[in-house]
């Protein structure tokens, strides 16, 4: 007998494909809260966070007493980096590949808004005013990318579609990437920052990459030039972004994640006309979960034949390699 339980986040409704599970007579299926959770927990072999911003099992995972694999519908999984789990010998998946082309069309939106002064050419339209303005060209403009999995990856082939031209930043610098020709080290960002109009932020949340852009970064960015983030909030000095946004020491922010979620009403950043702000929803397209539903389940199979998985994260980095 398999017990799978399954994280769900209050008011969502699990889809079809992931209850039907629990339809197999040596499944047993337990779908729980995650106040619930700490009693579910013992016996589970296979834990599913659909509830993927929940923080509840490090505080209940002692009672893991089966636990083999967790999969988190999510592609990051900073929230599964706590010291217990990280050190056992459970496996850990994400939704890598499911939120690819969503956020590099994203991106893409974010770029465009910004490049063509579509901000200021609505406040116009609400105003009714005709104000002809001059805008800017993607082609031939330069995007670092920070965050080089399968999601970056997936941006450097949008842009470079459009004759962008495209820079890595990873956890080691190298030369010679096939959808970045060069990849710089991410903890000397700093030092490559001239000439580049777009920064880009799909980086993991890890030890590493908390407060990777700091204001020594903003400091070093082009005064024309935009940061995006669309990978997690606590990337990001949010503090020493808003002074820099402020003073006018770069140009703008299309921002999609944050430190603290849901931002503040009374945050700064709403206020600013020069920034773009979206509630964490970047890789939201129309039947996404249905598609997460149906990765989990694929997965799933494989688990229950003995067969590895496509992609397994690294505990120890904080992402899949």
């Amino acid at each position: 007998m398999t017990v799978l339980t399954i994280l769900n986040s209050p008011g969502t409704r699990v889809p079809a494909q992931l209850t039907e599970l629990g339809e197999a007579p040596d499944v047993e299926l337990r779908i729980v809260a995650a106040e619930e959770l700490g009693s579910a927990l013992p016996g589970t072999e296979v834990l599913l966070l659909w509830d993927f911003f929940s923080t509840a099992l490090e505080s209940e995972f002692a009672r893991a007493d089966s636990l083999r694999w967790i999969h988190a519908a999510s592609a990051g999984v900073d929230s599964l980096l706590f010291a217990d789990l990280v050190d056992s010998d459970v496996v850990v998946t994400n939704a890598r590949g499911i939120f690819d082309r969503p956020i590099a069309e994203f991106v893409l939106g974010f770029m465009l808004v910004h490049a063509k002064s579509l901000l200021g050419t609505l406040t116009d339209q609400r105003q009714s005013k005709w104000n002809r303005r001059s805008s800017r060209d993607l082609a031939g403009s330069r995007a670092l990318i920070v965050g080089t999995g399968s999601i970056g990856r997936e941006i450097a082939r949008v842009l470079a579609a459009l004759d962008v031209e495209i820079v890595g930043a990873g956890s080691r610098a190298r030369e010679g990437d096939p959808d970045f020709g060069r990849v710089i080290d991410s903890a000397d960002l700093a030092s490559h920052l001239s000439g580049v109009d777009w920064l880009i932020d799909i980086a993991p949340l890890t030890a590493r990459t908390a407060n990777l852009i700091d204001a020594e970064v903003l400091a070093a960015m082009e005064p024309h030039a935009h940061l995006i983030n669309v990978g997690r909030g606590a990337t990001v000095d949010t503090a020493a972004l808003v002074a820099a946004l402020a003073e006018g020491r770069i140009a703008g922010a299309g921002l999609d994640v944050f430190a603290e979620e849901p931002l503040p009403p009374d945050h700064p950043l709403w206020a600013m006309d020069n920034v773009i702000i979206t509630p964490h929803m970047s890789g939201d397209t129309e039947g996404w979960r249905g598609r997460l539903a149906d990765q989990f389940v694929d997965l799933f199979a494989r688990h229950r034949a003995g067969l590895p998985f496509a992609h397994t994260v690294d505990k120890s980095a904080g992402y899949v390699r």
